[in-house]
Protein backbone atom coordinates (compact mmCIF):
# COMPACT_ATOMS: atom_id res chain seq x y z
CA UNK A 1 0.00 0.00 0.00
CA UNK A 2 0.99 3.86 -0.20
CA UNK A 3 0.79 5.29 3.38
CA UNK A 4 1.29 9.16 3.92
CA UNK A 5 2.83 10.00 7.00
CA UNK A 6 1.37 13.51 8.79
CA UNK A 7 4.60 14.27 11.19
CA UNK A 8 7.95 13.71 11.39
CA UNK A 9 8.72 13.16 15.40
CA UNK A 10 9.61 9.94 17.10
CA UNK A 11 6.09 8.66 15.96
CA UNK A 12 5.71 9.43 12.61
CA UNK A 13 9.47 8.15 11.65
CA UNK A 14 8.87 5.16 14.00
CA UNK A 15 5.79 4.36 11.63
CA UNK A 16 7.64 5.13 8.58
CA UNK A 17 10.12 2.76 9.50
CA UNK A 18 8.15 -0.42 10.63
CA UNK A 19 5.87 0.35 7.31
CA UNK A 20 8.59 0.39 5.15
CA UNK A 21 9.38 -3.42 7.13
CA UNK A 22 6.14 -4.57 5.91
CA UNK A 23 6.64 -3.76 1.90
CA UNK A 24 4.87 -0.35 2.06
CA UNK A 25 5.67 2.95 0.34
CA UNK A 26 5.39 5.41 2.79
CA UNK A 27 5.93 9.48 1.96
CA UNK A 28 6.03 11.33 5.24
CA UNK A 29 5.61 15.33 5.40
CA UNK A 30 6.32 17.86 8.36
CA UNK A 31 6.65 21.63 7.90
CA UNK A 32 9.81 21.73 9.71
CA UNK A 33 13.14 21.22 8.13
CA UNK A 34 13.97 18.11 9.33
CA UNK A 35 12.97 15.06 11.46
CA UNK A 36 12.18 15.84 15.07
CA UNK A 37 12.52 19.23 15.68
CA UNK A 38 9.56 19.86 17.56
CA UNK A 39 7.69 17.58 20.29
CA UNK A 40 10.49 15.02 19.92
CA UNK A 41 13.59 18.11 19.66
CA UNK A 42 14.80 18.37 23.17
CA UNK A 43 13.15 15.98 25.82
CA UNK A 44 13.62 14.67 28.83
CA UNK A 45 15.76 11.66 27.44
CA UNK A 46 14.08 8.65 29.06
CA UNK A 47 12.69 5.34 28.00
CA UNK A 48 11.07 4.94 31.19
CA UNK A 49 8.72 2.18 31.28
CA UNK A 50 8.18 2.12 34.69
CA UNK A 51 7.86 5.60 35.73
CA UNK A 52 4.78 6.02 33.48
CA UNK A 53 2.28 7.06 35.89
CA UNK A 54 -0.83 8.91 34.68
CA UNK A 55 -1.02 12.57 35.68
CA UNK A 56 -4.64 11.90 36.83
CA UNK A 57 -4.59 10.28 40.38
CA UNK A 58 -6.35 10.53 43.22
CA UNK A 59 -4.64 13.47 44.84
CA UNK A 60 -4.37 15.25 41.29
CA UNK A 61 -7.16 18.06 41.87
CA UNK A 62 -5.93 19.61 45.04
CA UNK A 63 -2.59 19.65 44.00
CA UNK A 64 -3.51 21.08 40.62
CA UNK A 65 -5.16 24.14 42.75
CA UNK A 66 -2.52 24.72 45.17
CA UNK A 67 -0.40 25.16 41.78
CA UNK A 68 -2.29 27.66 40.07
CA UNK A 69 -0.57 30.15 41.52
CA UNK A 70 2.73 29.11 41.08
CA UNK A 71 4.99 29.92 38.19
CA UNK A 72 7.33 27.26 38.29
CA UNK A 73 4.47 24.67 39.01
CA UNK A 74 4.92 21.06 38.08
CA UNK A 75 1.54 20.80 36.52
CA UNK A 76 0.08 24.20 36.01
CA UNK A 77 -3.63 24.95 34.91
CA UNK A 78 -3.68 28.31 33.19
CA UNK A 79 -7.64 28.86 32.31
CA UNK A 80 -8.44 29.92 28.99
CA UNK A 81 -11.82 31.15 27.17
CA UNK A 82 -11.37 27.19 25.16
CA UNK A 83 -14.17 25.18 25.65
CA UNK A 84 -12.04 22.51 24.50
CA UNK A 85 -9.52 23.12 27.04
CA UNK A 86 -12.61 23.10 29.63
CA UNK A 87 -13.89 19.59 28.65
CA UNK A 88 -10.53 18.29 28.70
CA UNK A 89 -9.64 19.19 32.50
CA UNK A 90 -13.26 17.92 33.14
CA UNK A 91 -12.31 14.74 31.75
CA UNK A 92 -9.35 14.88 33.28
CA UNK A 93 -10.68 15.33 36.52
CA UNK A 94 -13.30 11.99 35.84
CA UNK A 95 -9.64 9.87 35.95
CA UNK A 96 -8.28 11.36 39.38
CA UNK A 97 -9.28 7.83 40.80
CA UNK A 98 -7.61 4.78 42.02
CA UNK A 99 -9.78 2.69 39.35
CA UNK A 100 -9.34 4.69 36.32
CA UNK A 101 -5.30 5.10 37.88
CA UNK A 102 -4.90 1.83 37.99
CA UNK A 103 -6.66 0.64 34.20
CA UNK A 104 -4.86 3.43 32.79
CA UNK A 105 -1.39 2.27 34.29
CA UNK A 106 -2.04 -1.18 33.10
CA UNK A 107 -2.19 -0.08 29.41
CA UNK A 108 0.66 2.79 29.42
CA UNK A 109 2.83 -0.10 31.01
CA UNK A 110 1.70 -2.73 28.39
CA UNK A 111 2.64 -0.32 25.39
CA UNK A 112 5.97 0.68 27.09
CA UNK A 113 7.21 -2.82 27.27
CA UNK A 114 6.12 -3.50 23.97
CA UNK A 115 7.64 -0.06 22.81
CA UNK A 116 10.89 -1.27 24.23
CA UNK A 117 11.40 -4.34 22.86
CA UNK A 118 10.27 -2.61 19.51
CA UNK A 119 13.36 0.17 20.07
CA UNK A 120 15.79 -2.57 21.24
CA UNK A 121 14.94 -4.44 18.04
CA UNK A 122 15.64 -1.30 15.55
CA UNK A 123 18.61 -0.45 17.52
CA UNK A 124 20.08 -3.84 16.71
CA UNK A 125 18.98 -3.82 13.23
CA UNK A 126 20.40 -0.33 12.30
CA UNK A 127 23.23 0.49 15.09
CA UNK A 128 21.85 4.20 15.49
CA UNK A 129 24.12 5.54 18.32
CA UNK A 130 22.33 7.96 19.97
CA UNK A 131 24.17 8.99 23.85
CA UNK A 132 22.20 5.85 24.68
CA UNK A 133 22.71 4.64 28.81
CA UNK A 134 21.37 1.40 29.71
CA UNK A 135 21.86 1.84 32.96
CA UNK A 136 18.19 2.36 34.54
CA UNK A 137 16.42 4.86 36.07
CA UNK A 138 15.77 6.13 40.20
CA UNK A 139 13.46 8.26 41.12
CA UNK A 140 14.34 10.58 44.13
CA UNK A 141 12.13 11.72 46.94
CA UNK A 142 13.34 14.64 49.44
CA UNK A 143 9.52 14.24 51.23
CA UNK A 144 9.20 11.32 53.32
CA UNK A 145 5.19 11.24 52.80
CA UNK A 146 5.85 11.03 49.16
CA UNK A 147 8.74 8.56 49.63
CA UNK A 148 6.04 6.36 51.71
CA UNK A 149 3.29 6.14 48.45
CA UNK A 150 6.21 5.21 46.52
CA UNK A 151 6.21 1.59 48.05
CA UNK A 152 2.78 1.71 47.08
CA UNK A 153 3.71 2.66 43.12
CA UNK A 154 6.45 0.33 42.88
CA UNK A 155 4.18 -2.68 44.62
CA UNK A 156 1.91 -1.54 41.35
CA UNK A 157 4.18 -1.32 38.58
CA UNK A 158 5.80 -4.63 40.19
CA UNK A 159 1.83 -6.05 39.37
CA UNK A 160 2.43 -5.48 35.84
CA UNK A 161 5.68 -7.12 35.16
CA UNK A 162 8.05 -4.21 35.54
CA UNK A 163 10.61 -4.43 38.24
CA UNK A 164 10.96 -1.17 40.32
CA UNK A 165 11.82 -1.41 43.53
CA UNK A 166 12.28 0.80 46.30
CA UNK A 167 15.66 1.56 47.87
CA UNK A 168 17.03 3.22 51.09
CA UNK A 169 19.16 6.12 50.48
CA UNK A 170 22.29 4.46 50.88
CA UNK A 171 21.62 2.40 48.58
CA UNK A 172 20.46 5.00 45.73
CA UNK A 173 23.98 6.63 46.52
CA UNK A 174 25.55 3.68 45.68
CA UNK A 175 23.57 3.42 42.43
CA UNK A 176 24.48 6.93 41.35
CA UNK A 177 27.23 8.23 43.59
CA UNK A 178 27.31 11.70 41.74
CA UNK A 179 24.28 12.16 43.68
CA UNK A 180 25.99 12.66 47.37
CA UNK A 181 25.89 16.52 47.75
CA UNK A 182 22.49 16.54 47.79
CA UNK A 183 21.96 13.51 49.95
CA UNK A 184 21.19 15.41 52.69
CA UNK A 185 17.83 15.89 50.99
CA UNK A 186 16.85 12.39 49.88
CA UNK A 187 14.95 10.65 52.20
CA UNK A 188 15.25 7.56 49.35
CA UNK A 189 14.19 6.31 46.34
CA UNK A 190 13.32 3.82 44.02
CA UNK A 191 14.94 2.24 41.36
CA UNK A 192 14.38 0.00 37.61
CA UNK A 193 17.65 -1.01 36.19
CA UNK A 194 15.63 -2.28 32.71
CA UNK A 195 15.18 1.19 31.84
CA UNK A 196 17.22 3.54 29.92
CA UNK A 197 18.12 6.85 28.45
CA UNK A 198 19.08 8.51 25.01
CA UNK A 199 18.66 11.35 22.52
CA UNK A 200 15.38 11.15 20.69
CA UNK A 201 16.25 14.06 18.30
CA UNK A 202 19.66 11.88 17.42
CA UNK A 203 17.60 8.71 16.94
CA UNK A 204 14.54 9.97 14.97
CA UNK A 205 16.99 11.76 12.87
CA UNK A 206 19.41 8.59 12.12
CA UNK A 207 15.77 6.59 11.76
CA UNK A 208 14.68 9.23 9.35
CA UNK A 209 17.43 8.77 7.33
CA UNK A 210 17.73 5.08 7.05
CA UNK A 211 14.09 5.23 5.70
CA UNK A 212 14.91 7.65 3.08
CA UNK A 213 17.72 4.71 2.07
CA UNK A 214 15.00 2.59 1.91
CA UNK A 215 13.02 4.53 -0.67
CA UNK A 216 10.68 6.68 1.80
CA UNK A 217 9.74 10.64 0.63
CA UNK A 218 10.26 13.11 2.75
CA UNK A 219 8.31 16.26 2.16
CA UNK A 220 10.37 18.74 4.40
CA UNK A 221 9.46 22.45 5.08
CA UNK A 222 5.58 21.59 3.70
CA UNK A 223 2.39 22.82 5.90
CA UNK A 224 -0.38 20.53 5.23
CA UNK A 225 -3.08 23.03 4.38
CA UNK A 226 -6.24 20.59 4.61
CA UNK A 227 -7.71 16.81 4.68
CA UNK A 228 -9.83 16.27 1.83
CA UNK A 229 -12.68 13.51 2.55
CA UNK A 230 -14.88 12.22 0.17
CA UNK A 231 -18.07 9.91 0.71
CA UNK A 232 -17.13 8.82 4.35
CA UNK A 233 -13.26 8.34 3.77
CA UNK A 234 -9.82 10.42 3.12
CA UNK A 235 -9.70 11.05 -0.34
CA UNK A 236 -6.63 13.34 -0.52
CA UNK A 237 -4.16 15.69 1.44
CA UNK A 238 -3.35 19.59 -0.23
CA UNK A 239 0.17 20.38 0.96
CA UNK A 240 2.07 23.47 0.81
CA UNK A 241 5.87 23.84 -0.02
CA UNK A 242 7.18 26.60 2.30
CA UNK A 243 9.89 28.30 0.16
CA UNK A 244 8.11 28.33 -3.27
CA UNK A 245 4.45 28.20 -1.81
CA UNK A 246 3.46 25.85 -4.62
CA UNK A 247 0.39 23.51 -3.62
CA UNK A 248 0.79 19.76 -4.28
CA UNK A 249 -2.12 17.36 -3.45
CA UNK A 250 -0.91 13.89 -2.17
CA UNK A 251 -3.15 10.66 -2.73
CA UNK A 252 -2.47 7.57 -0.60
CA UNK A 253 -4.37 4.83 0.16
CA UNK A 254 -4.12 4.87 4.27
CA UNK A 255 -3.48 8.45 5.67
CA UNK A 256 -1.88 8.51 9.40
CA UNK A 257 -1.80 11.68 11.21
CA UNK A 258 0.93 11.96 13.71
CA UNK A 259 0.98 15.56 14.14
CA UNK A 260 1.49 15.64 18.31
CA UNK A 261 -1.13 18.51 19.50
CA UNK A 262 -1.55 19.40 16.52
CA UNK A 263 -3.38 16.54 15.33
CA UNK A 264 -6.73 17.09 17.01
CA UNK A 265 -7.51 20.78 15.46
CA UNK A 266 -6.44 18.84 12.02
CA UNK A 267 -8.51 15.57 12.43
CA UNK A 268 -11.44 17.73 13.73
CA UNK A 269 -11.42 19.51 9.55
CA UNK A 270 -12.80 16.40 8.82
CA UNK A 271 -15.28 15.40 11.42
CA UNK A 272 -12.65 13.62 13.73
CA UNK A 273 -12.67 15.19 17.82
CA UNK A 274 -10.36 13.78 20.08
CA UNK A 275 -9.61 15.00 23.81
CA UNK A 276 -6.16 15.80 23.05
CA UNK A 277 -4.84 19.17 24.27
CA UNK A 278 -0.97 20.50 24.17
CA UNK A 279 1.06 20.47 27.52
CA UNK A 280 3.69 22.60 27.44
CA UNK A 281 6.92 20.93 28.38
CA UNK A 282 10.15 22.75 29.22
CA UNK A 283 14.02 21.33 28.73
CA UNK A 284 17.15 22.84 29.34
CA UNK A 285 20.56 21.22 27.94
CA UNK A 286 23.92 22.43 30.23
CA UNK A 287 27.48 21.74 29.38
CA UNK A 288 29.17 19.32 31.69
CA UNK A 289 32.20 20.92 33.50
CA UNK A 290 33.08 17.95 35.54
CA UNK A 291 32.74 14.46 33.87
CA UNK A 292 34.12 12.54 36.91
CA UNK A 293 30.93 13.90 38.70
CA UNK A 294 28.35 14.06 36.47
CA UNK A 295 25.37 11.40 36.86
CA UNK A 296 25.41 8.35 34.57
CA UNK A 297 22.51 7.15 35.78
CA UNK A 298 19.30 9.06 34.11
CA UNK A 299 16.96 10.31 37.48
CA UNK A 300 13.96 11.78 38.48
CA UNK A 301 13.14 14.14 40.94
CA UNK A 302 10.05 14.13 42.43
CA UNK A 303 10.23 17.32 44.35
CA UNK A 304 9.91 19.16 41.06
CA UNK A 305 8.96 16.63 39.11
CA UNK A 306 11.71 16.92 36.67
CA UNK A 307 14.27 14.04 34.97
CA UNK A 308 18.46 14.28 34.38
CA UNK A 309 19.77 12.81 31.91
CA UNK A 310 23.27 12.71 30.39
CA UNK A 311 23.69 12.68 26.95
CA UNK A 312 27.54 12.78 25.95
CA UNK A 313 29.22 15.90 27.37
CA UNK A 314 26.00 17.59 28.18
CA UNK A 315 22.99 16.84 30.60
CA UNK A 316 19.35 17.15 29.65
CA UNK A 317 17.10 18.11 32.70
CA UNK A 318 13.24 18.28 31.74
CA UNK A 319 10.17 18.59 33.33
CA UNK A 320 6.65 20.47 34.29
CA UNK A 321 3.61 20.91 31.91
CA UNK A 322 1.53 24.08 31.88
CA UNK A 323 -1.90 23.66 30.40
CA UNK A 324 -2.00 27.43 28.18
CA UNK A 325 -2.90 26.31 24.43
CA UNK A 326 -0.47 26.06 21.69
CA UNK A 327 1.50 28.84 23.03
CA UNK A 328 5.65 27.91 22.69
CA UNK A 329 7.44 31.04 23.73
CA UNK A 330 10.74 31.33 26.46
CA UNK A 331 9.95 34.91 26.54
CA UNK A 332 7.04 35.36 29.09
CA UNK A 333 7.47 35.38 32.56
CA UNK A 334 5.96 32.34 33.45
CA UNK A 335 8.10 30.37 30.73
CA UNK A 336 11.26 32.72 32.14
CA UNK A 337 10.73 31.74 35.80
CA UNK A 338 10.51 27.52 34.58
CA UNK A 339 13.28 27.57 32.77
CA UNK A 340 15.10 29.90 35.89
CA UNK A 341 13.96 26.80 37.87
CA UNK A 342 15.70 23.81 35.76
CA UNK A 343 18.88 26.01 35.84
CA UNK A 344 18.63 26.38 39.83
CA UNK A 345 17.27 23.05 40.55
CA UNK A 346 20.42 21.67 38.62
CA UNK A 347 23.01 23.65 40.68
CA UNK A 348 21.02 22.71 43.95
CA UNK A 349 21.26 19.02 43.00
CA UNK A 350 24.68 19.02 41.21
CA UNK A 351 26.69 21.79 42.50
CA UNK A 352 29.34 22.91 40.14
CA UNK A 353 28.85 19.89 37.68
CA UNK A 354 27.30 22.25 34.84
CA UNK A 355 27.87 25.35 33.26
CA UNK A 356 24.17 27.02 34.66
CA UNK A 357 25.44 30.30 33.74
CA UNK A 358 23.24 32.25 32.17
CA UNK A 359 23.97 34.09 29.03
CA UNK A 360 24.42 37.26 30.93
CA UNK A 361 26.67 35.94 33.14
CA UNK A 362 28.62 34.21 30.17
CA UNK A 363 27.36 31.08 29.79
CA UNK A 364 25.33 29.07 26.89
CA UNK A 365 22.25 26.91 28.51
CA UNK A 366 20.36 25.73 25.72
CA UNK A 367 16.38 26.52 27.06
CA UNK A 368 13.68 24.58 25.19
CA UNK A 369 10.05 24.02 24.98
CA UNK A 370 7.96 22.09 23.37
CA UNK A 371 4.13 20.66 23.08
CA UNK A 372 3.31 17.66 24.78
CA UNK A 373 0.28 16.27 23.30
CA UNK A 374 -2.07 14.92 26.16
CA UNK A 375 -5.18 13.04 26.95
CA UNK A 376 -6.89 13.13 29.66
CA UNK A 377 -5.85 9.56 30.59
CA UNK A 378 -2.60 9.62 29.18
CA UNK A 379 -2.97 6.80 26.90
CA UNK A 380 -2.34 7.65 23.35
CA UNK A 381 -4.92 7.19 20.45
CA UNK A 382 -3.43 4.67 18.06
CA UNK A 383 -5.33 3.39 15.30
CA UNK A 384 -8.16 4.04 13.14
CA UNK A 385 -11.08 6.51 12.72
CA UNK A 386 -14.22 6.33 11.27
CA UNK A 387 -13.24 8.59 8.23
CA UNK A 388 -12.57 5.34 5.82
CA UNK A 389 -8.09 5.01 5.47
CA UNK A 390 -7.30 7.74 7.86
CA UNK A 391 -5.67 6.81 11.27
CA UNK A 392 -4.16 8.44 13.75
CA UNK A 393 -1.09 8.09 16.17
CA UNK A 394 -1.61 10.51 18.43
CA UNK A 395 -1.68 11.91 22.42
CA UNK A 396 1.82 10.41 23.72
CA UNK A 397 2.19 13.35 26.63
CA UNK A 398 5.59 13.26 28.01
CA UNK A 399 5.95 9.72 27.10
CA UNK A 400 6.55 9.81 23.10
CA UNK A 401 10.25 8.37 23.50
CA UNK A 402 9.06 5.76 25.89
CA UNK A 403 6.08 4.84 23.57
CA UNK A 404 7.70 5.72 20.26
CA UNK A 405 9.04 2.49 18.57
CA UNK A 406 5.91 0.47 19.75
CA UNK A 407 3.35 3.01 18.81
CA UNK A 408 4.90 2.90 15.18
CA UNK A 409 5.02 -0.48 14.76
CA UNK A 410 1.79 -1.30 16.36
CA UNK A 411 0.30 1.27 13.68
CA UNK A 412 2.34 -0.31 10.77
CA UNK A 413 0.80 -3.54 12.10
CA UNK A 414 -2.98 -2.55 11.79
CA UNK A 415 -2.78 -1.00 8.59
CA UNK A 416 -0.79 -4.25 7.61
CA UNK A 417 -3.84 -5.86 8.92
CA UNK A 418 -2.57 -7.47 12.07
CA UNK A 419 -3.22 -7.15 15.46
CA UNK A 420 -0.39 -5.71 17.87
CA UNK A 421 0.43 -8.57 20.79
CA UNK A 422 -0.02 -6.61 23.83
CA UNK A 423 -3.43 -6.06 25.80
CA UNK A 424 -4.03 -2.33 25.07
CA UNK A 425 -7.15 -0.41 23.69
CA UNK A 426 -6.23 0.63 20.21
CA UNK A 427 -8.50 2.85 19.08
CA UNK A 428 -11.21 2.11 16.47
CA UNK A 429 -11.16 -1.87 17.77
CA UNK A 430 -12.11 -3.56 20.75
CA UNK A 431 -9.72 -4.22 23.88
CA UNK A 432 -8.52 -8.37 23.38
CA UNK A 433 -9.08 -8.67 26.99
CA UNK A 434 -11.54 -6.22 28.67
CA UNK A 435 -14.39 -6.33 25.93
CA UNK A 436 -14.12 -2.42 25.57
CA UNK A 437 -16.70 -0.81 22.99
CA UNK A 438 -14.71 0.27 19.99
CA UNK A 439 -13.43 3.46 20.29
CA UNK A 440 -14.60 5.32 17.25
CA UNK A 441 -14.47 9.67 17.22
Amino acid sequence: MNVLILGAGIIGVSTAWHLLERGHTVTVVDRQPGAARETSFANAAQISVSYCEPWANAQAPLKVLKWMFRNDAPLLFRPRLDWRQWRWGLQFLAECNDAAFERNVRQLVALGSYSHAALKDVVRSTGIEYHRLQRGIAHYYTDEAAFADAEHAARLMQDFGVARRVVSRDELLRIEPALRSFAHRIVGGTYTSSDESGDARVFTEALAARCAERGARFLFEHDVVRLEKSGGAIDGVQVRDRASGVAERLKADQVVVACGSYSAPLLRSVGVDLPIYPGKGYSATFRILRPEAAPSVSTIDDEVKCAISRLGGELRVAGTIELNGYDTSLDSPVAQARCRMLAERIEQVLPGVCDTRSEAEGGNPRFWTGLRPATPTNIPFIGRTRVGGLWVNAGHGTLGWTHGAGSGKAMAELISGERPALDFGFHGYESPREGLRARTA
